[in-house]
């Protein structure tokens, strides 16, 4: 769990995925295509730390474990939290507020 609050609170966009997960991609290209530039920690791609990673991640709530999106360290949620973010014009400003973006 402090392994995971150290790491979200480096960046203002942090995306803990699966390489392999379509919905971890999706919210991806969707940060990418709003011109974010997130810190994504691939947890496949970290046998070991990749899945007590994950196991935090469960604990705080988020399942799936994957996407799990933070922005200014807080939690945000999985795909279906940023997408409902995104439809209700509400994600760009938050963004804005982290820092994230400056348009």
């Amino acid at each position: 769990m402090e392994r995971v609050t150290r790491l979200v609170s480096q960046r203002a966009v942090v995306i803990f995925s699966k390489s392999t997960c379509c919905m971890s991609h999706t919210i991806k290209t969707l940060f990418y295509d709003l011109g974010v530039n997130p810190t994504v920690h691939e947890l496949d791609e970290e046998p070991r730390a990749g899945k007590q990673i994950e196991k935090a991640l469960i604990r705080l709530g988020c399942s799936p474990s994957v996407p799990a999106v933070f922005i200014s360290g807080e939690l945000v949620g999985g795909a279906n939290e940023v997408m409902t973010l995104h439809l209700s014009s509400s994600l760009v400003p938050l963004l804005k507020q982290a820092g994230a973006i400056w348009l």
